[in-house]
């Protein structure tokens, strides 16, 4: 069983997962548990715990438009907007001869290595972050690109027929030779045969090399994006 930091809160039908933002525990992380709506009264709640826990701020996971208003009437603001994009999987991309094979305990080091390299500080991924993205959703894949070590990763999530690459990183040395496109071409075919319907992305608007990668692979653009919320909670301390 997967082990991490985040926690899940309940009440009544709303669930939330919660834990420190990328091991920082001045700041919080806040994510509504994937199927569910949230109302701003279990917002409110969450952010009582969150405060009572020591933290001064919080940040949201990428959220919706119907998602974030919950958090908006409680005075988030936002911090970065995404592009979602999703594909039908009727029209798979070619197999590729990368060689990818299921990430095991020993490459943990590595991919976090290769998260680091891939991202900047704000979007990267500590040790507990790897482990929340395996588990928000029922079903999970994790799979590396590994070419006298790792070069590449991705974490792919389905829950009922709805899919999530919740993860895609490539080592800037080995851009342009087809990783990513392998990468995510094994998770749209994993999401295909598990009876998956649509499988969704988001990437930062600044990210124009990821829109391109997955738009050429298939993935169409959503008309309404998901953004990033954050608010203190310096109001909220004792």
């Amino acid at each position: 069983m997967l082990k991490s930091k985040f926690d899940i809160v309940q009440w009544g039908p709303d669930r939330l997962r919660i834990g420190p933002w990328r091991g920082d525990h001045e700041v919080a992380f806040v994510a509504p548990v994937v199927g569910r709506a949230t109302t701003a009264d279990t917002v409110e709640r969450c952010l009582e715990v969150l405060a009572g826990r020591g933290y001064q701020s919080v940040i949201t996971a990428a959220l919706t438009s119907s998602e974030q208003q919950a958090f908006l009437d409680l005075h988030f603001e936002v911090r970065e907007r995404l592009h979602l994009l999703r594909h039908d999987l009727t029209a798979l991309p070619d197999r590729s001869d990368h060689r990818l094979r299921r990430a095991l305990p020993f490459d943990h080091a590595a991919v976090l290595a290769v998260d680091q390299r891939a991202f900047d500080t704000f979007w990267r991924f500590d040790r507990d972050g790897l482990t929340d993205a395996r588990r928000a959703t029922p079903s999970s894949r994790f799979r590396v690109a590994a070419e006298h070590g790792v070069i590449g990763y991705a974490i792919t999530g389905r829950a009922g027929a709805a899919g999530y690459l919740q993860r895609l990183a490539v080592d800037p040395d080995h851009h342009h030779r087809g990783v990513g496109t392998a990468l995510v071409g094994d998770a749209l075919w994993w999401a295909k045969r598990h009876g998956v319907r649509a499988m969704l992305v988001n990437t930062q608007q600044a990210n124009l090399a990821a829109l391109t990668l997955y738009e050429k692979l298939g993935f169409a653009p959503e008309e309404h994006g998901l953004a990033v919320l954050e608010r203190s909670l310096t109001d909220l301390r004792p």
